[in-house]
């Protein structure tokens, strides 16, 4: 059964490809413990894009924050120390020959709804890139 208290874990990393598969095992623990073992994959997928999008483009430390509202919202979201907005989803067509330009797409089609905003932390500029999943 899913908690109802409000809760939230930050996962400062480094710039490093290695980093979004520590996130990702992260998150699956995190989940598992507070018992919501049927968001996991949907809440893996779209982490391991934004985080992906973080190390990839942004030069510099990234995070991750997960944040359980308690009334059954789980949101999601990636910090970068690049400010500039990130390239708005394309409609989905899949091409099997690249190995990008789908991850925003992918929040979209599968998060209840996502975002961005600028974002300072510690002061370094950055942003934000955020998605939400409902518990139902």
């Amino acid at each position: 059964m899913p908690e109802t208290e409000p809760w939230e874990y930050s996962l400062h990393i480094p710039s490093d490809p290695r980093a979004v598969t520590v996130c990702r095992r992260t998150l699956r623990l995190i989940l598992t413990m507070h018992g919501l073992i049927r968001l996991v994959d949907v809440a893996e997928l779209l982490a391991t894009e934004l985080i992906s999008n973080s190390v990839r483009h942004a030069e510099g430390p990234a995070a991750l924050r997960v944040h359980w509202s308690g009334a059954g919202a789980l949101r999601i979201g990636a910090w970068d120390a690049d400010p500039s907005p990130p390239e708005p989803p394309q409609p989905f067509a899949p091409d099997w020959e690249r190995e990008d330009g789908r991850g925003l797409a992918l929040v979209r089609a599968c998060a209840d709804v996502w975002g961005w905003q600028p974002l300072t932390r510690d002061g370094n500029r950055g942003k934000y890139v955020w998605c939400e999943l409902g518990a139902a």
